[in-house]
């Protein structure tokens, strides 16, 4: 079967031809040049913030120092930081000279970024003084690592410099008027980022310029974003959450970011209305984090961006949630709320515009209204899909099947009338004595008991059954010893009022905190390995 996007090539006019991300950057400094972009609240520090013109300015030192360093077009640059005004200046620099620019997620193990590193063919490094020796052991075939002078948050770092082959980030600053020349080409090469691995390595899911383009001009329309708005970003930068749905958007808009190192519910507020702050991108534990800090001020927000529409959250914040599904091979969002239309509660949305979506049963049939399916998403390679899965072919080609249709490994429940409601993954379904489970139909239940804060179902290893559904719980804030204590059984008896008998979770642990993958998304696969350790030990000491 050809790949979709070679047939794109010479079958269609791409939608950005001519045009690169450079030409935005470019654009939004002739027409935007002295409105804001980029506006940094540090935790510790001075805030700061970058026109259009200034940021441009800085991002064409910054290239062409890279360029002065030996990085040229098609060549891989590692850039391992939490959100910073460098990571900004350095994804957009390695954009400006052609090279790939492969943002790796900051809690990777010295082991993944060594693979990172090896897979992209990474010729250069740029991260933080608190990962710079992580960095240079790992990164072992690189020329040469460059270090920021801040550490995350913003504090300045004495002597962070290792003697090893490293440069202060200030010192990659060049002359503008010594870059090259680099004609507008969407099909270029990138970036790259890499999705959780859970049974087999992360995949480096790479894009083109043309891909980042059209996370930018999809995701502002859907938004409905305009250029006023203030986008607020917490989520890491390194992640298409941040990358596609609130940086690019907000540049194709002529709009303004507004960056944190990282989600503070402490200082959530004070950022908000300091800034202006109108449209942000949040997730439940952000939401229930803020709800925390106690009744919700005046502000300016006018939108979440979040998994469903129109949330129980809603009423607490006086702002509209919107809801969106996407993954970082679909660059944007495959099914979405409107923005400007009533959408149906905890619904997650309807098809995408660019987005071709059917949902399958277990035989390949496209399910009736009602159903829950197996989800396929569909566009052009290299525009509204991902280019392909880095220097593994066989990768790319299994997660197409026929006519172009990417398999997301997501199940999701078409609605009578037509709204797309997610389910879940497809490895979070529990096989329980013959019987399909879906782990987030019991955690739907277990997120409703008095004194839960967040619940999640995994599954152990059962003898009679295949397999029993197990919670982890963590409590409310500020729950006694003794409710705390009861926790266990006022789930177990939720879950028994509620769900089919085999559905009723085997085992509740309480815990103070559970381990986490990218977008604070509770990290299952650390789950199972912590349920199999406790039956080691179990075994050990029976």
């Amino acid at each position: 079967m050809p790949t979709p996007h070679r047939d794109a090539r010479t079958q269609i006019v791409n939608p950005f031809a001519g045009r690169d991300v450079n030409w935005l950057l470019d654009y939004r400094a002739e027409t935007r040049g002295a409105h804001p972009f980029l506006v940094w609240e540090p935790f510790d520090g001075p805030r700061r913030a970058w026109t259009y013109a200034e940021f441009r300015r800085d991002v064409l030192r910054l290239a062409a120092g890279l360029h002065a360093r030996g990085i040229r077009a098609g060549e891989a640059v590692i850039v391992h930081l939490d959100n910073s005004p460098e990571m900004e200046l350095a994804w957009f620099a390695c954009q400006r000279i052609g090279a790939i620019v492969v943002t790796t997620n900051t809690r990777s193990s010295a082991d993944e970024l060594e693979y990172f590193a090896d897979n992209s063919g990474a010729v250069a490094a740029i991260t933080q003084p608190e990962l710079a020796e992580l960095v240079a052991g790992a990164c072992r075939h690189v020329r040469w690592v460059a270090v920021t002078e801040s550490l995350v948050g913003g504090a300045p770092a004495e002597g962070a410099l290792k003697p090893q082959a490293e440069a202060a980030f200030s010192s990659l600053m060049g002359d503008p008027d010594a870059l090259p020349g680099l004609a507008s080409d969407p099909w270029r090469l990138g970036s790259v980022q890499y999705t959780s691995g859970t049974t087999s390595r992360p995949k480096g899911v790479l894009w083109t310029h043309g891909n980042a383009l059209w996370g930018g001009r999809c995701s502002a329309f859907n938004e409905g974003l305009n250029a006023d708005d203030v986008h607020l970003v917490m989520m890491p930068t390194f992640h298409t959450n941040a990358r596609t749905y609130s940086i690019l958007p907000s540049m194709w808009a002529g709009g303004t970011v507004v960056m944190m190192p990282k989600f503070s519910a402490s200082r959530f507020w004070d950022v908000v209305n300091r800034n202006g702050v109108t449209w942000c991108s949040m997730i439940p534990f952000f939401l229930k984090a803020v709800q925390q800090q106690g009744p919700a001020p005046k502000h300016s927000i006018r939108m979440f961006g979040m998994a469903a529409n129109e949330t129980p959250f809603d009423q607490f914040y006086r702002v509209r949630s919107m809801g969106w599904w996407g993954m970082t091979e679909t660059i944007s969002h495959g099914i979405v709320g409107d923005s400007k239309q009533a959408n149906k509660p905890m619904t997650t949305g309807r098809p995408g515009p660019g987005y071709d979506i059917r949902i399958l049963d277990d035989a390949g049939r496209m399910v009736e209204p009602g159903q829950t399916g197996h989800l396929q998403c569909r566009g052009w390679q290299g525009i509204q899909m991902f280019l392909e899965y880095l220097g593994n072919r066989e990768a790319t080609e299994s997660s197409f099947v026929e006519d172009g249709w990417f398999v997301t490994g997501d199940r999701v429940t078409l609605g009578e009338d037509g709204w797309i409601t997610f389910a879940d993954r497809d490895k979070d379904m529990l096989k329980v004595g013959g019987e399909n489970v879906a782990a987030s139909e019991i955690e739907r239940v277990i997120a409703l008991v008095p004194g839960v804060y967040e619940g999640a179902i995994v599954a152990k290893k059962h003898p009679m059954l295949d397999e029993a559904p197990v919670a982890f719980v963590i409590p409310a804030p500020g729950l006694d010893a003794e409710a705390r204590a009861a926790l266990p059984a006022a789930v177990i008896a939720e879950c028994r009022a509620k769900l089919a008998d085999f559905k009723v979770p085997h085992d509740v642990h309480v815990v103070d905190e559970m381990p986490r993958s990218t977008l604070e998304k509770v990290h299952k696969a650390k789950l199972r390995e912590r349920l199999a350790q406790m039956a080691r030990q179990t075994e050990a000491a029976g």
